[in-house]
C-alpha cells in the first residue's frame, strides 16, 4: 500500500463522499422503482423518460435532455425501446422540418397511467423509510446539486 493511500484515506472517503452515498443511494432507488414497475413493462428510467414526454406540445430531444441529466446520444439510445414498442414517436418539427419532437402515443400514455398508483405507493413508502428527513427538502437539495 502506498504511504500517501493508507487505510484511512479508504475510510475517509467512504465516510464523507457525497458522490459515492448518492450513488449508491440512486442506484437503490432505481432497482426499488424498477421491481415495483416490472408488472407494467417499464423500468424507472423509461417511466421518468415517459414522464417527461406528457406535455401538450410534444418536445424536442434538446428539451427533455437537460431535465434528464442526459446527453442527447444516451436520451437517443433510451428512446429507441420506447419507440420500438409504440409508447413514443419521433414526429417532425413543423417549424424546422430537420428536427422531431417526440410524442407519447396512446400506448405510452395508457403505460403511464397504470403505473401511476405504483409508482405513488412506491414514493410512499420510500418517505416513511425517512422519518427524520423532511423529503420535500430532501428533494429540493437533492435538485440544488443538480
Amino acid at each position: 500500500m502506498r504511504e500517501d493511500l493508507p487505510l484511512s484515506v479508504t475510510i475517509e472517503v467512504r465516510d464523507h463522499c457525497l458522490c459515492l452515498h448518492l450513488q449508491r443511494a440512486a442506484r437503490a432507488l432505481a432497482r426499488r422503482f424498477d421491481e415495483a414497475l416490472r408488472p407494467h413493462g417499464i423500468t424507472s428510467g423509461q417511466f421518468s423518460l415517459l414522464m417527461s414526454l406528457n406535455r401538450p406540445a410534444p418536445p424536442r430531444i434538446s428539451d427533455i435532455a437537460p431535465l434528464l441529466g442526459m446527453d442527447r446520444t444516451t436520451l437517443t439510445a433510451n428512446l429507441k425501446p420506447l419507440e420500438r414498442r409504440g409508447l413514443v414517436e419521433a414526429v417532425p418539427d413543423p417549424k424546422d422540418k430537420r428536427s422531431r419532437r417526440l410524442r407519447l402515443t396512446e400506448a405510452g400514455q395508457d403505460a403511464l397511467a397504470a403505473a401511476m398508483p405504483t409508482w405513488r405507493e412506491t414514493h410512499e413508502a420510500i418517505d416513511r423509510l425517512l422519518p427524520e428527513t423532511d423529503p420535500a427538502r430532501l428533494r429540493a437539495d437533492l435538485l440544488a446539486l443538480s
